[in-house]
């Protein structure tokens, strides 16, 4: 059974193309070769990373998103023996969630062997709220039986409201029974774990291709060794991804 990884989230600049590209080498790193396709009509980050050779899907016509260009998107999946990895532009969150929604696309999946796990982004500081909400939202709305990965990224504060953790918080105790995996970015210092991964992304580089760069410092590469470890090691622990 392939599995469709699509990467969601309303609320713009959280993360979502990060984690697209950690997905992807996750499962480069075990030997696979997902499809990678990037939906964002806007920032196709996703798409820079030429070492996952990720395929840019063009929803765009007339200035405006036409959802039926989404119809490709479930061709390319339908399609592929490979698990798949979508990464979706917050400017195109809300017409591909109706389109998979009002289309039936999970059942449809599911009929074609196939099973659709939604990857939704958590951050702190001020987008707590609305990333909280935007999950509880599509957990709501999608057939209970999609599965939700829940990643939680600490970028812009801690994930904590009036003193509850995400995991003490109403939206995860509603949709639990959907939620099999819940992935933490490690919260990193700006001026060397951070300042090392931001230089990385900045440059569309994978994990790998920085280690193997002789002009990168050695530290550097032991700090970015430690965080793709880190998150590595909770992709393996998650049933999800199995």
């Amino acid at each position: 059974m392939a599995k469709m990884h699509m990467v969601l989230q309303g609320k713009g600049g959280v993360g979502k193309s990060f984690i697209a590209a950690v997905l992807a080498q996750y499962m480069a790193a075990r030997g696979q070769e997902p499809l990678c396709i990037d939906t964002d009509p806007v920032n196709a980050t996703f798409h820079g990373y030429k070492a996952l050779k990720v395929h840019r899907l063009e929803i765009m016509e007339n200035d405006e998103i036409n959802s039926r260009h989404f119809d490709a998107l479930v061709e390319l999946v339908a399609s592929s023996k490979q698990d798949a990895i979508i990464d979706n532009g917050a400017s195109s969150f809300v017409p591909l969630s109706h389109y998979l929604i009002t289309n039936q696309v999970p059942s449809l999946l599911q009929e074609m062997g196939h099973e659709l796990v939604i990857h939704s982004v958590i951050t702190g500081g001020q987008a707590l709220r609305d990333t909280v909400s935007g999950f509880a939202q599509m957990a709501a709305q999608f057939p209970a039986d999609v599965t939700f990965v829940v990643w939680l990224n600490p970028y812009w504060g801690a994930i904590e409201y009036e003193g509850k953790r995400f995991d003490d918080m109403k939206a995860y105790k509603d949709y639990r029974s959907q939620v099999m995996a819940i992935i933490e970015i490690p919260a990193l210092k700006k001026e060397t774990y951070g300042h090392d991964l931001s230089e990385m992304l900045q440059a569309r580089r994978t994990f790998d291709e920085s280690l193997q760069l002789p002009s990168l410092p050695i530290m550097a590469r032991q700090r970015l060794k430690i965080v793709r470890d880190r998150l590595y090691q909770q992709l393996e622990d998650a049933a999800a991804l199995v």
